[in-house]
């Protein structure tokens, strides 16, 4: 990825770490400021899922490590961040559709999913007031290594995204124009909105 980035002539710094960690969080913004000399676009996107059949079989460090993946390192990457955006500046969370129609095998990941739309719609208005923007996308149905790494059953993998209106999941490269969109000033009058990418599945 970084080759890819310096390819174009972009600078591109690699902080590979445990976002579980707030300390490394709070790191990790310091350095990506003091690499690249400021910041002006923050778009959170890590995120753990790992399906569990039963209530019974969603255990305390489960959950515990799904939270603090996907909402606590949000907050504190975001607390870090913006101190150091400028007016004009851009924030992008990623949601998904769980947020909407929760599957019943991601009882922790959908939860954290609708409380990043909800953090990420009150934070927008906070902080308009400093003229930075707050948005979400939400993907649907999207191949990445979320699915075969443990976040689906292998079943559900070999038919994953079927029944989207295209008959198959998106792919990754279908989701970046919309964060592109979001990061850029052709969006400057969208604030605390929910982007779905869902292949029709819709968000609501």
């Amino acid at each position: 990825m970084i080759g890819l980035i310096e390819a174009e002539g972009r600078k591109a710094v690699a902080l590979p770490g445990d976002i579980k960690d707030e300390t490394w969080c709070r790191e990790l913004v310091e350095k990506a400021v003091s690499g690249l000399s400021g910041l002006d676009i923050l778009v959170i996107n890590a995120g753990r899922q790992q399906y569990r059949e039963t209530i019974e079989e969603l255990s305390t460090e489960d959950f515990d490590k799904t939270m603090k993946t996907n909402l606590y390192a949000l907050h504190w990457i975001a607390q870090a961040a913006v101190p150091h955006m400028p007016a004009g500046s851009a924030v992008i969370t990623t949601a998904s559709i769980q947020a909407y129609q929760p599957s019943p095998i991601l009882l922790d990941y959908a939860t954290t999913k609708a409380g990043i739309v909800a953090y990420t719609k009150a934070l927008a208005k906070q902080l308009i007031e400093r003229g930075i923007r707050a948005n979400v996308v939400a993907p649907g149905p999207v191949w990445t290594v979320l699915q075969p790494s443990g976040g689906q059953p292998d079943e559900k993998v070999k038919n994953f995204g079927k029944d989207s209106d295209f008959g198959r999941p998106g792919q990754p490269v279908e989701l970046a124009p919309v964060f592109v969109l979001l990061a850029s000033q052709e969006a400057s009058f969208i604030n605390g909105e929910v982007y779905g990418v869902t292949g029709g599945k819709g968000v609501a």
